[in-house]
C-alpha cells in the first residue's frame, strides 16, 4: 500500500496575520490593520497604546486639508506626560516598503526616533511622507505603521468636518483645528 500526502498536508503554513485595531469614535468605527510584519517598532507602539487604553478618549485635533479628499488627520495623546511612553527608533518607508497610501496610518515626528503617541491618517496618496534618499538633509519621512481597512467614510467624515480659521493648539495649527473635534470613544485590538 502506498500512502500520498494529502494537498492539505502538502500546503505551507500561511504567514500569521497582522493584529486589527477597532477605533470607535464619535463619528462612527474605523477597523485598522497593523503591519506587525513589515513595521514592528512602530506597529507595536501603536498596539502599546491602544493596549494601556491611552487613546481613549483622546480626539482628532488637526485635518490638514491642501485639496478636496487630499491630506490628513491627527490624533493622538497631545503630549500628555501621563499617557507618554518613551520614544522609539524610526523605522523609514525604504526599510519598511509601506507607503502613504489612502488610509495609512503613520507616526508625525519631529527628528528621527522622537515620535510617541500621536498619529495621522492618510486621505489620499501622500509620497511626500515617504522617506527619499535622494533628497538633501532629513530625508527619513514618517514611519507608516497600518492602514484603515473599514471605515473609510468614518476617515472622510472626520477629514470633512469643519475646521475653525482662527483656532490653534499652543499656537500651531492655525486654520486645521477642527471646531467640533471627533472624539474617540475607544481603540481595542480584535485581532493578534
Amino acid at each position: 500500500m502506498i500512502l500520498l500526502a494529502s494537498p492539505v498536508a502538502a500546503q505551507t503554513p500561511s504567514p500569521p496575520t497582522n493584529p486589527t485595531v477597532v477605533i470607535e469614535t464619535s463619528a462612527g468605527r474605523m477597523v485598522v490593520e497593523v503591519y506587525l510584519d513589515k513595521a514592528p517598532v512602530s506597529a507595536r507602539n501603536f498596539l502599546r497604546y491602544v493596549d494601556a487604553k491611552r487613546l481613549d478618549g483622546v480626539v482628532f485635533y488637526r485635518t490638514v486639508k491642501p485639496a478636496e479628499k487630499f491630506g490628513f488627520v491627527q490624533f493622538g495623546i497631545q503630549n500628555a506626560p501621563a499617557k507618554m511612553f518613551p520614544p522609539i527608533k524610526h523605522e523609514p518607508t525604504t526599510e519598511t516598503g509601506i507607503q502613504h497610501l489612502d488610509g495609512t496610518l503613520s507616526l508625525p515626528r519631529l527628528a528621527p526616533g522622537t515620535a510617541r503617541g500621536e498619529f495621522t491618517i492618510m486621505v489620499g496618496d501622500q509620497p511626500s511622507f515617504d522617506a527619499d534618499p535622494s533628497k538633501p538633509g532629513d530625508n527619513l519621512g514618517y514611519a507608516a505603521f497600518g492602514r484603515v481597512i473599514e471605515g473609510k467614510d468614518v476617515l472622510l467624515k472626520i477629514f470633512d468636518a469643519p475646521t475653525s480659521p482662527t483656532k490653534t493648539l499652543g499656537g500651531s495649527f492655525k486654520g486645521e483645528v477642527p471646531e467640533v473635534p471627533v472624539k474617540i470613544v475607544s481603540a481595542r485590538r480584535v485581532s493578534g
